[in-house]
């Protein structure tokens, strides 16, 4: 028997739900924030790594402004250095139509749209209110629909923000829906400072479903309490079935220093692994991923 066997029951099983979607962040969210500058060279070859492991989404870089996010200034070279592999969808993010552009400029397929069901949080960190975020995207997402581009939003503090707190299921869904109703193909619900707990994360999920299919949804825990596995079990009952996750637990949590950040791919594949689910991809080739930026970074990854 597996330590996960008798956690939480899921769902009666069918083929449907016995694969899941990892989304791989670790080359943008998780190098993002990093001090010291990682060449675009090595982050490509992080790339081509991660996507030898089977994964079929990794969120590679962002077409924003390159003063905003130094780190990731070199998103032109990155997507013209990598092997585009078969199979594996590469996901930019980008904050308007000018890094649309961009995007598609570099031969972007997959883009990224992002918000916060928190109004504090959307202006420090897109310097935008949730309104005037949603009305940006809505011609992106107009345009990429045109030009035949997968489109991802991301919501963060759904579930709970360091500058108002506990965030209320209204605000979620309301930003949830309004995402959806732009057109996006997929959501995925970031738990940004990882303060959810599992009755919460099964509460957001029964909500968000009275409003748009399930198969639309994901979610992104962090591990700043060492919650998020629990958490992605309490999703899965909810079968929700794609999950966010960073090589290594790449990228911290800005709003708890010194706290775990991302969920480890590498805990998730292992968790998923253990309970017969299907994920298609290699775990030790992820870890190989992970010992090589890991390297770059001159620091042991936490998993």
């Amino acid at each position: 028997m597996n330590d996960f066997e008798d956690a939480v029951p899921l769902p009666e099983e069918t083929d449907t739900l016995r694969r899941v979607k990892v989304c791989e962040v670790g080359p943008r969210d998780g190098l993002q924030n990093e001090a010291g500058v990682v060449t675009a060279a090595d982050k490509i070859r992080y790339i081509d790594l991660l996507s030898r492991s089977g994964l079929a989404l990794i969120e590679t870089t962002s077409f924003v402004r390159p003063s905003a996010i130094p780190q990731l200034s070199d998103a032109e070279a990155v997507m013209a250095g990598i092997e585009r592999r078969p199979g594996v969808t590469y996901l930019c993010l980008v904050p308007n139509e000018r890094g649309y552009r961009r995007a598609r400029e570099a031969h972007v397929d997959a883009i990224a749209v992002f918000t916060s069901a928190t109004e504090t949080f959307a202006k420090r960190n897109i310097n935008m209110s949730i309104e005037e975020s949603l009305d940006a995207f809505r011609d992106v997402v107009q345009s990429a629909r045109r030009d035949g581009v997968w489109v991802r939003g991301y919501l963060s503090m759904a579930f709970g923000c360091p500058y108002e707190g506990a965030v209320p299921l209204e605000a979620v869904v309301r930003v949830a829906s309004a995402l959806a109703d732009l057109g996006v193909d997929e959501i995925s619900i970031g738990d940004t400072i990882g303060v959810a707990v599992p009755e919460q994360v099964s509460e957001v999920a029964q909500a968000l479903q009275q409003v748009m299919p399930v198969e639309r949804l994901a979610m992104h825990f962090h591990d700043t309490r060492g919650t998020a596995l629990a958490n992605v079990r309490a999703a899965l009952h909810e079968k929700v079935m794609t999950f966010d996750s960073s090589s290594g637990g790449l990228g911290g949590c800005p709003y708890a220093p010194g706290a775990t950040g991302n969920l480890a791919t590498e805990a998730l594949l292992d968790m998923l692994h253990g309970m017969g689910l299907e994920t298609g991809v290699d775990l030790a080739a992820v870890r190989a991923a992970s010992d090589f930026i890991g390297g770059v970074l001159r620091r042991e990854l936490s998993a």
